[in-house]
C-alpha cells in the first residue's frame, strides 16, 4: 500500500513557474514508476509525465515537452514536477500516481493516486 500526497500547487501568472511535489509513504517507493496527470474542468484526466524507478528514464506529453521536468528522489520518497513557462491551458488539478508499468501513459495503468493539487495559471 502506498499513500501519495501532492503539494506545491497555487495561482501563478502566465510565463511563471511552479514545482509540484508528491510525497509517498511506505518503504517500496523505489519499486514504482511514477506519473503525473492533470484534469481540467469538464475534461478527462490526461497524462503529463512519467519517470521510471531509477529516475533515469522519463517521458512527457507533447503539450508539456520542453517546459516541464519530472524527477524523483528515492531517498526522500518524493517525485517532483517542475513546471516552467506556464500557460493558461495548464490550469488543472494535478495528480501523481504510482504503478508498476514503466512509461505508462494511461490512468488505468497506475495503481495508487494522490488527492490532487490545484494549479491555476492566469493570463
Amino acid at each position: 500500500q502506498v499513500q501519495l500526497v501532492e503539494s506545491g500547487g497555487g495561482l501563478v501568472q502566465a510565463g511563471g513557474s511552479l514545482r509540484l511535489s508528491c510525497a509517498a509513504s511506505g518503504r517500496t517507493f523505489s519499486s514504482y514508476a511514477m506519473g503525473w496527470f492533470r484534469q481540467a474542468p469538464g475534461k478527462e484526466r490526461e497524462f503529463v509525465a512519467t519517470i521510471n524507478t531509477s529516475g533515469g528514464g522519463r517521458s512527457y506529453a507533447d503539450s508539456v515537452k520542453g517546459r516541464f521536468t519530472i524527477s524523483r528522489d528515492n531517498a526522500k520518497n518524493t517525485v517532483y514536477l517542475q513546471m516552467n513557462s506556464l500557460k493558461s491551458e495548464d490550469t488543472a488539478v494535478y495528480y501523481c500516481a504510482a504503478g508498476y508499468t514503466t512509461y505508462a501513459i494511461r490512468p488505468h495503468e497506475y495503481i495508487y493516486w494522490g488527492q490532487g493539487t490545484q494549479v491555476t495559471v492566469s493570463s
